[in-house]
């Protein structure tokens, strides 16, 4: 797996104190992306929140996701969340170790008193001695926030003095990517009320007596004000892939007034990934499960088309001048103001989301402006299947007739690609046993760069090399 090392530096470590006034919970910065340009230890908040002890269940049930491997538990992470000031509320991110579950806490206007937020987007320093004293956080004294260094930090320190070196798999930056696409297909398909929600969730397997059920996708029906389980893929059905995964809710149970549950259709019988949204007083917090505990987001797909087409990528940047870290990207307004048609706003909304600059926000169906702190266009240079199927071009391996294709493979073997009103099929293993549900096949990839870079003098006649190699 290829892994790059990234260096997080921070002022000092986060830490959470006593004061005359409350408590005062101190979270550092690290170098991040703002509406001025990139700042080391930018600040995004300082003011009260409303509800501080959930606030901080929260905060560590993202942390909890940050640190876990769930696919291969005994095989700590070690990525810090990230946080993004959108204006009107706080977003707190993390992706699990494995790649295989999002998670993100909105705080949003009603979670905060007092202060203005920022707008920008970095990493937070959720350290182990932190994690404690927020996991013995008690009573109902004042909580003060401050994302980001006090002036006295900023004006006395000459450098960092906390930094952390963290190996980053690219998988993992691709998995980023991977989850905003698969969310944007998402509908609401259950709503629970508190009671319900609590007794669900508290009704999970844990871990070890998931690893000893039956394998196979795990569904979900909503029956009345709750869930039921089933083994089938019914109509309405959601699917629960590893329901251990979803122990990081169990931080929030207490504070919970309603659980949502986010998916696509059920169709057949393969397992879909889906979204569990815990709502709690001025917040919401989500874990989005990819479709199956031992498969990450990373190699679901749903971004090849946008990386492979040269018109998105200029959608892509002019669209990404107008966003404002905007907690709703309208696509509407989008439109008017940049020339596109919708569909080539959402197109280049994709596009964005591989470089870490949209994610989205299921609760509100719409995007929402963030910049990673990340060299995630790595996710586009290191994307096997898109640098497979540039190969395949750069070879000249794809020959055209008319909704027909061929694409010589490296070890000379031919494959068959159709296009049946702009799906593209193909005869090869990796379409046989996924049917589409993970994306296009390298060879069906090839064609479709092809057919939208390549000028072809006649049908059936192979595409010179490099044609389409970016």
């Amino acid at each position: 797996m290829t892994r790059s090392l990234q260096a997080v530096a921070y002022r000092r470590s986060s830490t959470l104190e006593s004061a005359a006034d409350g408590r005062r919970l101190g979270l550092e910065t690290s170098r991040g992306a703002t509406p001025t340009g990139v700042q080391d230890h930018p600040r995004f908040f300082a003011g009260f929140l409303t509800s501080p002890r959930t606030a901080a269940a929260g905060l560590l049930a993202v942390a909890d996701v940050a640190a876990a491997r769930y696919y291969q538990p005994r095989l700590r992470a070690s990525l810090d969340p990230v946080v993004t000031g959108n204006g009107d509320r706080l977003r707190f991110e993390s992706f699990s170790g494995c790649g295989g579950v999002y998670a993100r806490l909105d705080v949003l206007t009603q979670g905060l008193d007092g202060g203005e937020v920022g707008h920008g987007t970095t990493n937070v320093d959720v350290n182990n001695p932190l994690r404690e004293a927020l996991s013995r956080l008690g009573g109902d004294d004042p909580l003060h926030l401050r994302v980001g260094p006090e002036e006295l930090a900023v004006t006395t320190l000459d450098g960092p003095v906390v930094e952390k070196k963290v190996p980053l798999p690219d998988r993992w930056l691709r998995g980023f990517a991977e989850a905003q696409v698969v969310a944007a297909g998402f509908d609401l398909r259950a709503a629970l009320p508190a009671d319900e929600a609590v007794r669900f969730l508290r009704g999970l397997p844990r871990a070890d007596a998931a690893r000893r059920a039956p394998a196979g996708p795990r569904w979900v029906v909503p029956v009345g004000r709750g869930l039921r389980p089933t083994t089938r893929a019914v109509p309405g059905a959601v699917c629960l892939p590893g329901p251990e995964r979803l122990a990081a809710l169990q931080r929030v149970l207490r504070y919970a007034t309603a659980l949502r549950v986010y998916g696509p259709a059920a169709t057949g019988a393969a397992p879909a990934a889906a979204a569990w949204e815990v709502v709690l007083p001025g917040m919401r917090l989500t874990l989005t499960l990819s479709p199956d505990a031992s498969r990450g987001f990373s190699g679901e797909g749903g971004v090849l088309e946008a990386l492979a087409a040269e018109e998105t990528a200029a959608d892509a940047e002019l669209v990404s001048v107008l966003l404002a870290w905007e907690p709703r990207v309208d696509v509407a307004d989008l439109a008017a103001a940049s020339g596109l048609t919708p569909e080539r706003v959402r197109a280049a909304l994709v596009r964005l989301g591989t470089s870490g600059q949209v994610g989205y926000d299921t609760a509100e169906a719409a995007y929402f402006h963030r910049e990673l702190p990340y060299d995630a266009g790595r996710a586009e240079r290191h994307n096997p299947r898109l640098r497979s199927a540039r190969a395949l071009v750069a070879a000249g391996a794809v020959a055209l007739d008319g909704a027909l294709a061929t694409v010589t493979a490296e070890d000379g073997h031919a494959h068959r690609v159709r296009d049946e009103a702009g799906t593209l099929s193909c005869s090869c293993l990796w379409w046989a046993r996924y049917r589409g549900g993970r994306g296009p096949c390298k060879h069906a990839l090839a064609v479709r760069l092809v057919r939208r870079g390549a000028v072809v003098e006649a049908a059936g006649t192979s595409v010179a090399a490099g044609v389409c190699d970016e």
